[in-house]
């Protein structure tokens, strides 16, 4: 099985680059903190001359896409109505959608894209377009290009997606078309990787409703919700991948990120102030709802005006928090951002995977590796022989944990080649 990638065939890669996003806005209001809302048409500036140039697809409209149709005008909406969530869920806020595009591979390395974007926006509406790059150990984190963001690592593809929100029961923004142009500028410096927090933890539930990436919630499902679109896979990747573990470290989950929650949708809290989109004078990892809730950051309210009931800076399904990590209530969890470092990451093509100890199955279970995660791998071992759904084999991967998963469960590795330990 090759490694899960929303519409993407097998690549080659090229060196190191940087990407950057730029756009700007006609004057607009603003309902949501960073998007654009206005009642006349909008237009970016277009591109600079000179560059790779091609149009977004905007009219396969397929099961990786989330509430939006192609209709002869342009791309819309499907559904203006919020979800049916609990109250503290974003999604029950305002209605949204997005349409994820194929994966662009460059003909010549670029460091920075700038989008071009044609829509009529009703008030209250937003539309934006967004990006993301493909580097050697991983994708970028997604960026908005009415931002003029800059991001840290090389890249020679490019995927691009257009994100629709409405109010409750408004009008919705109609797309006609969304222009990129690659071309090449100076790089920016990243934010330390391998970042790891401590957050509070609540458990998602919401078994049948559907998440941000168009996933219906299973029961004792595996997967996690950050508080932000740059960190969100598409429907069946691990693309984004968290590891939350208990703060005794006795438990702990890789878990792929399919959903945008809890309480805000802008806040890359784990991020420094330079990156981070919305409430920069936070310090780095601190959610913007935890400090609404202990501090009264911001009124003691999210970013949708609504009274923070918790301090949670993570969403986790059930399957996650009762069956990975062994929690029986809401609880302060380490987070690592695992797409914030580097080196081989390995693809759990079947789980949840045990995570054990040792390299044997005799030795003690401290946790679990959710199906399409992207593991960390610092090495492997000889160990026990195991027939799985890949292969049979004696490898047993050594993760950045310490603990060790059979590679007869592990897709693919990427990232580069694997030592011995």
């Amino acid at each position: 099985m090759s490694r899960p990638q929303c519409r993407i065939r097998s690549l080659a890669l090229v060196a190191t680059l940087t990407l950057a996003v730029t756009a700007t806005l006609l004057p607009t209001t603003n309902d949501l903190p960073g998007t654009p809302a206005t009642g006349t048409p909008l237009t970016l500036t277009a591109a600079a001359p000179g560059g790779e140039r091609w149009n977004a697809d905007l009219s396969v409209v397929d099961r990786d896409d989330v509430n939006v149709r192609r209709t002869a005008a342009g791309l819309r909406l499907r559904e203006a109505r919020p979800t049916g969530r609990s109250p503290r869920s974003p999604h029950s806020a305002v209605a949204e959608g997005m349409l994820l595009t194929a994966p662009r591979t460059l003909s010549r390395p670029a460091t920075r894209v700038r989008a071009q974007v044609n829509a009529d926006v009703p008030t209250g509406a937003t539309v934006e377009a967004q990006v993301r790059g493909w580097r050697v150990s991983g994708w970028t984190e997604w960026r908005a290009a009415t931002d003029g963001a800059v991001f840290d690592r090389p890249v020679s593809r490019v995927q691009s997606r257009v994100v629709l929100t409405a109010p409750a029961g408004g009008a919705t923004a109609t797309v006609r078309g969304v222009h990129l142009t690659a071309d090449a500028t100076a790089a920016v410096s990243a934010a330390t990787p391998g970042l790891t927090y401590r957050v509070y933890a609540t458990r998602i539930g919401l078994v049948g409703e559907l998440t941000a990436n168009g996933r219906t919630v299973q029961p004792r499902d595996h997967f996690a919700a950050l508080p932000s679109r740059r960190g969100l896979s598409p429907l069946n990747t691990g693309d984004y991948t968290v590891r939350v573990c208990t703060t005794t470290g006795s438990r702990c989950e890789y878990a792929p990120v399919w959903d945008v929650g809890p309480w805000n949708t802008r806040d890359d809290y784990w991020n420094p102030s330079a990156v981070r989109e919305n409430w920069k004078d936070l310090p780095q990892g601190r959610p913007e709802a935890q400090a609404a809730y202990q501090a009264g950051y911001n009124g003691g309210r999210d970013q949708f005006g609504r009274t923070v009931l918790n301090p949670a800076g993570i969403d986790l399904a059930d399957g996650t928090f009762w069956d990975g990590l062994k929690l029986t209530t809401n609880a302060w969890v380490d987070v690592a951002y695992l797409w914030t470092g580097d080196g081989p990451r390995g693809v759990v093509g079947d789980g949840p995977l045990n995570i054990r100890t040792g390299a044997s199955t005799s030795y003690p279970i401290r946790g679990l590796a959710a199906r399409f995660a992207n593991v960390p791998i610092q090495c492997y071992v000889t160990g026990q022989s195991v027939a799985g759904p890949y292969r049979t084999t004696t490898r047993w991967n050594r993760l950045a944990t310490g603990q060790y998963v059979s590679h007869a469960y592990i897709s693919t590795v990427y990232g580069g080649p694997v030592p011995v330990c």
